[in-house]
């Protein structure tokens, strides 16, 4: 059996679809969830004599359920930019993985291809809000800036949908997003023909305007933080706000904190894109949290801790 494992974001399905562009496997069973939903590998852990592919979750986060797999002899290739801690040493476990904050998995997968299909790079790299690197990828397509624009917007789009507490918070399910970019080798295809995409377009700018009215929290300082209400509306728009601040002041480190159903708090925080550092190693510090150094969050942080979480937001982009 063939197990595709991917992020349900822009690059988790950016990247798988390059990849079975160039080696179609139409019997693989896919494995994916909304964004946040990164223990991917606890799905399949039972699963033994397969191969699996993994794309944009941390090893570091799946560690456990990797190693189960390993033992039950599984062929396991791993392609990935979160951190990744001590990666297992075995012939079974195949890795492609780099941290650096201007990487992403859709551009790792770009060079193992040799860009054979760099407009969905592209695609991935303008959605996870790594600008500078999606234009770069993009100069041997040399595109107009329309079109290098309408990827951008194919981008963040496939990324607004990937956000969200849970399935039901989305318009579409990551799985099927990615069957209907399945019969399109060419993104400005998928972009002319596809009706999901008039969906994800009337859906993202409701959210956006809702979003665009909520106030600092505390403004007058340095750095951003914006309190949403618990709403899915407030879940699928998270990352493309967050972005979208983010690249408004570049020197500032922004943090946008969602209520749960649970009464815990959704925490998203993009550090500087000046000096893309340190959100992983902020937010791994709290309980649920994960992510990369440009860009991470915490699930379910105690409310209680939220005053701890903001001193040390504070402190860390000083």
């Amino acid at each position: 059996m063939q197990y595709d494992v991917f992020n349900g974001d822009a690059d988790g399905i950016c990247a798988l679809h390059q990849l079975r562009l160039q080696t179609l496997q139409p019997d693989a069973v896919l494995v994916t969830g909304v964004k946040r939903d990164i223990r991917l590998l606890d799905k399949i852990s039972t699963v033994s004599d397969s191969s699996i592919t993994v794309l944009d979750i941390s090893l570091d986060s799946n560690r456990t359920p990797l190693l189960q797999l390993l033992e039950q002899k599984n062929s396991i290739t791993y392609i990935d930019h979160h951190f990744a801690g001590d990666i297992p040493e075995t012939d079974l476990l195949t890795t492609h993985i780099d941290p650096a904050p201007t990487v992403c998995t859709s551009l790792i997968v770009n060079q193992l291809l040799q860009e054979k299909y760099s407009g969905w790079a592209v695609t991935a790299a303008f959605g996870d809000n790594l600008h500078d690197a999606a234009k770069s990828a993009a100069k041997n397509l040399h595109l107009s800036a329309d079109r290098l624009a309408a990827l951008r917007e194919l981008g963040e789009l496939l990324n607004y949908n990937g956000y969200g507490a849970q399935i039901s918070d989305l318009h579409f399910t990551p799985d099927a997003l990615y069957l209907a970019l399945q019969p399109y080798e060419d993104p400005f295809v998928f972009l002319e023909e596809s009706s999901d995409i008039a969906a994800l377009r009337s859906g993202f700018k409701e959210d956006m305007d809702k979003a665009m009215k909520q106030q600092e929290s505390d403004p007058g300082k340095q750095n951003r933080v914006y309190t949403f209400p618990n709403a899915p509306w407030a879940r699928r728009v998270s990352g493309v706000f967050s972005n979208l601040r983010a690249r408004e002041k570049t020197d500032a480190a922004h943090a946008l904190i969602v209520e749960n159903d649970d009464g815990t708090l959704r925490i998203s925080v993009r550090a500087p894109l000046a000096k893309r550092e340190n959100a992983d190693t902020l937010c791994r510090s709290f309980p649920t949290g994960g992510g990369r150094s440009a860009a991470a969050g915490i699930n379910n942080l105690p409310a209680d801790m939220l005053d701890s979480f903001l001193e040390k937001f504070h402190s860390i982009y000083s």
